[in-house]
């Protein structure tokens, strides 16, 4: 009698699937990836963004490191890398060469689909969008990430929904490119953009409310001022100044169209914040500059916990692609806390869901184990019977 083998168990991505569910429908209306020749792609878009996103979910630290995984883990061999696996040139050709379009797509279908998932927790605000830079360290050979001499950096401009905690939009520059010109292109109309002092340009807060868009910008202390008419403050109140004003000399700097100017005090320190947003408290404007910080937050807890930071590519395009792909994994964590636990995105509950990944993994190694286990013990049995 032949031997009796057992069957393989297939590994559970019950996690993984549930992490990715929003993207079911976005990946069916996205521009079709295809192959600039005759050559069939040896990774499709789905198989680039899932090693993407397993890539920031598991921490990997390069793209050696991750393609070793995808040969070498099983899991990660059956459900991640593509069917018929995946060389190291064919990864980096993918990287530098396609699938940005795709990418920006599903980026921004997802922060669109969480914005309408996730609760506000300031609507009585508005919307507010914190905007700023962060500096990503590169290398010699990354020509176009100009910074200083004898050192290459590339910039990512962000702007973060402060009410729902998600980034919403991203720009990739060299690191000695401005800041300031992003402001009107993140804002949409209506929306508050909150600003730290290096944005503070009295003809950009001439030209959004042109636009019809919201700041509430830090400035510096010593910016000159023309009170056109003080409003009054409120008794035991951290506000020590506030008033409807013309920021800038008269002639050279001086905005055209009035603002609001708050200065308040915390801590011994003093702050002097330009809004044009008169219709909330000076309290109310003092609180939303404070949220600021939240964007500083997402921005240390991103580069940390989902390694955006370690570079995949050296390109411009592979770069934009890798941010994109951290900020789609964010999204998607964001979405999973909430539905799942009704919380935030953590660092405690993202390791929650690696260990579930593992877990899973893991029993369907040892259901393969019982599985040989009980094909030997019948074996023997067959042999053994007269």
């Amino acid at each position: 009698m032949p031997r009796l083998l057992p069957t393989k168990a297939k590994y559970s991505t019950v996690s993984f699937k549930k992490l990715k569910r929003p993207l079911k429908k976005i990946l069916k209306k996205a521009p079709q990836l295809e192959s600039r020749c005759n050559r069939p792609l040896q990774m499709d878009f789905n198989d680039q963004l899932n090693a993407l996103i397993f890539f920031h979910l598991e921490e990997h630290t390069s793209g050696r490191h991750l393609i070793q995984n995808l040969k070498e883990d099983d899991f990660a061999r059956e459900h991640i890398a593509p069917e018929k696996g995946i060389s190291k040139s064919s990864f980096f050709e993918a990287m530098n060469d396609r699938g940005l379009e795709q990418f920006l797509y599903v980026f921004n279908a997802l922060q669109e689909q969480a914005r309408t998932v996730l609760p506000q927790k300031f609507p009585e605000l508005g919307q507010l969008v914190a905007i700023d830079g962060s500096l990503i360290d590169s290398v010699l050979s990354m020509t176009w990430a100009d910074y200083r001499g004898g050192a290459k950096k590339a910039k990512t401009h962000i702007g973060f929904d402060i009410n729902r905690g998600i980034p919403r939009k991203i720009f990739l520059t060299a690191g000695n490119d401005g800041e300031r010109p992003f402001v009107s292109r993140i804002l949409l109309p209506g929306e508050t953009g909150i600003l730290d002092r290096g944005y503070q340009q009295h003809k950009n807060f001439d030209l959004l409310q042109s636009e019809g868009k919201h700041f509430v910008c830090r400035i510096k202390a010593n910016t000159t001022k023309t009170c056109l008419e003080k409003i009054p403050l409120l008794k035991d109140s951290i506000v020590f100044y506030d008033a409807k004003v013309l920021l800038g000399q008269q002639g050279i700097s001086q905005t055209e169209k009035p603002l609001r100017l708050v200065g308040y005090e915390i801590d011994g320190i003093r702050y002097w914040v330009a809004s044009d947003r008169f219709d909330l408290t000076a309290e109310q404007i003092a609180f939303i500059y404070k949220l600021r910080w939240d964007i500083e937050t997402f921005f240390a807890w991103w580069k940390r916990h989902l390694k955006v930071y370690h570079l995949i590519s050296r390109s411009p395009h592979g770069l934009m692609i890798q941010m994109l792909v951290g900020l789609i994994t964010y999204l998607l964590l964001a979405i999973y806390c909430y539905e799942e636990h009704g919380e935030s995105v953590s660092i405690k509950r993202v390791r929650q869901l690696r260990n579930k990944i593992h877990n899973e993994s893991r029993t369907a190694e040892l259901h393969d184990s019982d599985m040989e286990s009980q094909g030997n013990a019948l074996t023997q049995k067959t042999y053994a019977s007269p």
